[in-house]
């Protein structure tokens, strides 16, 4: 039986729908800066954020030439779009602008039914839970906290930290070698096929896929994973985890 249980979060434990397209949306960015006194359109605003991105992505390539699978802080981003109009934002500037332009593109959050009892079964009988997500921490974990599912965790990675994401080896074994896992105990819980459980495979250590709406399509692509639950039951978790 595993004693580690790795898990994703959107798709897996959160249902989530985002939209960062459309006038309505960078004008509401754009708000968020004119509070804080940094004016732009929506148009220049979502412009300098998409150039701003691909900047930020070259340079951490550039930092880590030896990652296959990177992902920026996108906070450097919201930092640089201030800098652009000669605003110097605070940290506590940073986090709020992250936390309102998340909220403007978010349609939809909300825990899957069964993910409470799943959390509180996995911590009663003794297991380790942790969270392995390709995500921002300044969107993620205040999602988590509004949620209520941060205190369930012993441990919490996000790409975002790391530089890298999933399905990349390096992102799986930085987890193992901060917690001291052992991977024959270990098994990986998402709802993709590629970042999830290829990503699992390739780090040597087993994987639950659970198929969601907004799961990658599996169309195209080998599901390599030792078990799988393809009609979105959360619920039925348990029986691979617990042997319920």
């Amino acid at each position: 039986m595993y004693q580690n249980c790795i898990f994703d979060l959107y798709g897996t434990l959160i249902d989530i729908r985002t939209d960062e397209s459309g006038e309505k949306f960078w004008s509401e960015v754009a708000a968020i800066y004119k509070s804080y006194g940094a004016e732009y359109t929506a148009k220049d605003i979502e412009h300098q954020y998409h150039r701003l991105a691909k900047r930020e992505t070259r340079f951490t390539r550039f930092t880590h030439p030896t990652y296959q699978n990177i992902e920026i802080n996108l906070e450097n981003v919201f930092r640089y779009l201030y800098a652009r109009k000669g605003v110097k934002a605070t940290d506590e500037i940073i986090r709020d602008t992250a936390i309102k332009f998340r909220k403007a593109s978010t349609q939809l959050l909300t825990l899957y039914d069964g993910v409470i009892d799943l959390l509180e079964s996995l911590k009663k009988a003794g297991k380790k839970v942790y969270l392995l997500s390709n995500a921002q921490r300044c969107f993620t974990y205040p999602e988590m906290c509004e949620l209520g599912i941060e205190k369930y965790f012993d441990g919490i990675f996000i790409s975002s930290d790391q530089a890298c994401c999933k399905p990349s080896k390096v992102f799986f074994d930085k987890l193992f070698k901060e917690y001291n896992l052992k991977k024959s105990e270990s098994i990986m819980i998402g709802n993709d096929c590629i970042s999830d459980m290829l990503g699992a495979h390739g780090a040597g250590i087993d994987g639950l896929y659970i198929h969601q709406e907004i799961s990658t399509p599996l169309e195209g692509h080998e599901l390599i994973c030792k078990h799988k639950i393809m009609d979105g039951d959360v619920t039925k978790i348990k029986k691979y985890l617990l042997g319920e």
